[in-house]
């Protein structure tokens, strides 16, 4: 990157939010990441004794992020980037699961997310730049039984990020959300929240699938350090882009994904006209 940041991650204890912090410690600038824990809160800032600094954090709790923000700012320095990286995956069949399931995954996933955006923006904007990265998946694109929550939280995040970016691009400020495909994080292992099957008539169907992605845990072809570099070299680009996929998976299901919606408009464009006037 060609300058010093300042960075804010949410969630840097592992996966993709440890792989950046560690890849922009690397690369000389400074990180504020938050965790849950003093313990982690120690070993975070144990990468870097200068340019490290913890902050333990939960992004569901609302009223905390607007306070802890202004500390950071009036004791690291002004935030040049915020990385929405906290959050986890629900899978379960919707009809077996509960909606406390799926509050709880759009209070991390999205109303997390938001809160955190709402707390850096007027920083941001009073200096007229600034880049926020929300960490999505290619479940913002694609979906596939059994995840529906988190597909759901990860589209709305997407079309929120969209949509600020919008708002924001006047005011020098960026917004870029990152879909990645399958990696070699905690995802699909202890950052899952499994719902108990109840209904045989989906074992059929979802049995397999949970299986198999059990199975691929820690086998995923990403590599997260390779993603937060293509993360660090987005932050650094002049003219980031809204939305950025990264992983070859990612990119062959979503493209798939994008020609069967063309061909289903298509096929459909007779009656989608008819409504007109």
């Amino acid at each position: 990157m060609s300058s010093s940041k300042v960075l804010f991650i949410t969630g840097v204890s592992s996966g993709f939010g440890r792989a950046l912090a560690q890849e922009a410690l690397a690369a000389g600038h400074r990180v504020v990441g938050t965790v849950r824990s003093t313990e982690a809160k120690q070993a975070f800032e144990a990468l870097d004794g200068a340019r490290a600094f913890g902050r333990i954090l939960d992004v569901t709790n609302v009223d905390a992020i607007g306070g802890v923000i202004a500390e950071v700012e009036a004791s690291v320095g002004p935030l040049d980037v915020l990385v929405n990286n906290a959050g986890y995956g629900h899978e379960g069949v919707m009809e077996e699961s509960p909606l406390g399931d799926m509050r709880r995954q759009f209070d991390v996933n999205v109303f997390g997310a938001v809160a955190m955006m709402k707390a850096v923006l007027p920083y941001m904007r009073g200096r007229r730049r600034g880049h926020i990265l929300n960490i999505t998946s290619m479940g913002g694109f694609i979906t596939m039984p059994g995840i529906a929550y988190y597909c759901g939280s990860k589209f709305a995040l997407e079309g929120i990020s969209e949509v600020v970016g919008k708002e924001v691009k006047p005011l020098g400020i960026a917004v870029t959300a990152v879909a990645p495909g399958s990696f070699r994080t905690d995802w699909a292992g202890r950052s899952m929240v499994r719902t108990d099957r109840s209904i045989a008539d989906y074992d059929a169907l979802f049995d397999p699938i949970r299986k198999a992605r059990e199975e691929r845990s820690g086998k995923q072809p990403g590599d997260p350090v390779k993603a937060a570099r293509a993360m660090l070299a987005v932050i650094d680009s002049d003219t980031p882009p809204a939305h950025l996929l990264l992983g070859s998976d990612a990119l062959g299901l979503v493209r798939d994904r994008l020609k069967a919606l063309t061909a289903e408009i298509d096929t459909w464009e007779a009656v989608t006209r008819s409504t007109d006037g």
